[in-house]
């Protein structure tokens, strides 16, 4: 079944591989299995259960506790072909007859639930006669009193399960748990000898930072203004601060948007739609907002007040760069701002002494993360007692003021070298593999097997490698061309270097990526995806994420077959909208034939062929070189 997995990730989601963590959680479910699964916010957690969906017979219940995130999640299966649907409370009762109708007629794979409505007898009496595959639970943490988030309907899971009397496998799935939590998920869901897998909780992409005692409104503004188009969102304690931020900020110009819980349902309904679907770039907002939003482009999290223990706080970050792209959290500390908090914890009535005093230390360890001096991100994962620890991450204020840094000179004069003796004629792929001593038919021809630098640098791992190339060309050691065929070009600086002029130095575990949001391509495809949610009456990350538009704007692919190899492209994806992507791409991107035009056409005209001359050029590339 797990053959069957991977085809479906393929063809369906345009993914080739699973994540590490995704895979043994899939596994456990295939073999029907109760299985816990602990994956960091953006690690697929929603795969994890819709692809075993799709394979096992009857329908998939997923108990999600809010309705932004159905609707979501919904929104995105109906585009990849997926029968999917919800019940809550925003159906109406037409609504509401439908999706039972189509429940009973076996045409819903996946239907989204509230806790509160394993509650129903009618439900539970409907559902008997239905045929369930299992049972997935997100955001589980939220079934323990110790968690951050618990809520009282979760309790009544197992109930359900026992109610409508079919042996049904339990797959729970959250993203923040510490160990205490994790076993109470276990007892109370009463699951039988599971599974777990903690695939760690590390968000490698996220940037951390803390400034302390910073004029507020002057850094948020001044933070805003260095990231125009930025999709953002700013946490406050207290509805107050919310609004006193959210008028500033208008009167400074700023086109954003506000919610908390003292606002109208019409208002925060607006609110968030208009930030789900980049109508706004930026919400201020209480911690009300933001669990179930799964709006993968989020670039920033700033958190004006220090929030109440680090699940929330880990919880609230993990919105940033759910598509993999980089992102920022950033939390500004007062020491003020920690009366708030206690003030909260002591007159919260629903609280026993015992759980109050485990509320004050959860906030004594927050407070301790804002004066920490060593890694922020170590500090985090020992919280979630992940194993994976480092004392240097690389990607976090404190890392960054490191001065550890190594001579990279001669691994860089090895790359120059390559790209010398290749007379600048190669991309990253075929660059990579020269160095690795990796050998295809198509370099065998170019008899690159018989340069010195040939497997010169075979030591070396392909990921290291691709990112240390990466690293010299935004140090502008080297240049990628452009048109359909980017090659590695040298530049001075990388002259200097094979002189000894210059070193290459760099600080180790240190990340380079580009900035792709003022790429002139990059804002037309965002206007192209903007365009398509809007008429689709959908989030525009769902019909392709940042991610996807990124490796779009940087792999330039001309065809279809070339835009089934980026990531989240699918079949049923790329049917639906590749072709104006890829017209796009092509229209503003440089290209150059390798042949000449009339030679090309007269070759077309006697082979029969449909295709245009961009594809018959480059396929006589592919063959011949």
């Amino acid at each position: 079944m797990l053959k069957e997995a991977k085809k479906i990730l393929k063809e369906i989601y345009g993914y080739d591989d699973f994540r590490d963590g995704q895979i043994g959680i899939i596994e456990s479910v295939l073999l029907r299995k109760d299985t816990l699964g602990i994956v960091a916010t953006g690690g697929g957690k929603s795969v994890c259960y819709q692809i075993p969906a799709l394979i096992f017979p009857g329908i998939t219940l997923i108990v999600s506790p809010l309705i932004s995130l159905m609707k979501d999640q919904v929104d995105a299966l109906k585009i990849l072909g997926i029968n999917a649907a919800y019940l809550n409370s925003s159906l109406t009762s037409l609504e509401f007859s439908e999706v039972m109708k189509n429940i009973k007629k076996r045409t819903i794979k996946i239907l989204y639930v509230s806790p509160e409505r394993l509650n129903s007898e009618y439900f539970i009496r409907f559902i008997k006669g239905v045929k369930i595959g299992f049972l997935a639970i997100d955001e589980a943490h939220c079934i323990s009193h110790w968690g951050h988030d618990f809520r009282k309907s979760y309790l009544e899971i197992p109930k359900f399960i026992e109610n409508i009397g079919q042996k049904i496998p339990i797959l729970a799935l959250t993203a923040t748990a510490t160990p205490e939590v994790k076993t109470d998920i276990v007892e109370k869901l009463k699951m039988k000898t599971p599974d777990i897998y903690v695939d760690g909780f590390d968000r490698s992409n996220i940037f951390f930072k803390v400034e302390r005692e910073k004029e507020p409104l002057g850094y948020i503004v001044n933070y805003l203004k260095s990231h125009k188009n930025r999709s953002g969102i700013i946490y406050a304690s207290t509805r107050k601060e919310v609004d006193s931020l959210y008028s500033y900020l208008k009167l400074k110009g700023y086109d954003i948007e506000k919610y908390h819980a003292g606002m109208e349902d019409k208002e925060r309904i607006k609110a968030q739609e208009r930030f789900v679907k980049d109508e706004v770039g930026v919400v201020i907002a209480t911690n009300a907002f933001g669990m179930g939003i799964d709006k993968s482009n989020v670039r920033f999290v700033i958190h004006r007040n220090i929030p109440k223990d680090l699940e929330s706080y880990y919880q609230e970050v993990g919105r940033v760069g759910r598509d993999g792209a980089p992102g920022e959290a950033i939390l500004l500390y007062f020491e003020d701002d920690e009366n708030i908090q206690k003030y909260f914890i002591e007159n919260n009535s629903e609280l026993t002494e015992e759980l109050k005093k485990n509320k004050f230390k959860k906030l004594d360890q927050m407070i301790e993360y804002a004066y920490v001096e060593s890694c922020y991100r170590e500090y985090i994962l020992q919280y979630f007692g992940d194993k994976k620890i480092r004392s240097y991450c690389g990607n976090c204020n404190n890392c960054s003021k490191i001065k550890d840094v190594e001579n990279y000179t001669i691994e860089a004069q090895m790359v120059f070298s390559c790209i010398g003796r290749s007379k600048e004629s190669v991309g990253v792929s075929s660059l990579v593999n020269i160095l690795l001593g990796k050998l295809d038919s198509k370099l065998e021809k170019r008899g690159v097997q018989n340069f010195t630098t040939f497997g010169i640098m075979k030591n070396k791992n392909r990921d290291w490698l691709e990112e240390f190339i990466v690293f010299l060309i935004s140090e502008e050691y080297l240049l990628q061309s452009a048109g359909s065929f980017p090659v590695i070009l040298l530049t001075k600086k990388a002259y200097d270097v094979v002189k000894n002029v210059k070193r290459v130095v760099r600080r180790n575990g240190e990340k380079t990526s580009y900035d792709y949001y003022e790429s002139p391509l990059f804002k037309k495809l965002l206007e192209l995806r903007k365009k398509i949610a809007l008429k689709e009456n959908v989030a525009p990350y769902i019909i392709f994420s940042d991610l996807t538009l990124l490796e779009l704007s940087e792999k330039k692919p001309s065809t279809r077959w070339e835009m089934l190899k980026i990531r989240g492209v699918g079949n049923q994806k790329f049917n639906n909208y590749g072709e104006g992507f890829l017209k796009i791409i092509n229209k503003n991107t440089e290209v150059k034939l390798n042949y000449d035009e009339k030679k090309l056409e007269q070759l077309k005209e006697v082979l029969g062929l449909e295709c245009d001359i961009l594809e018959l050029d480059r396929t006589i590339k592919d063959i011949l070189f």
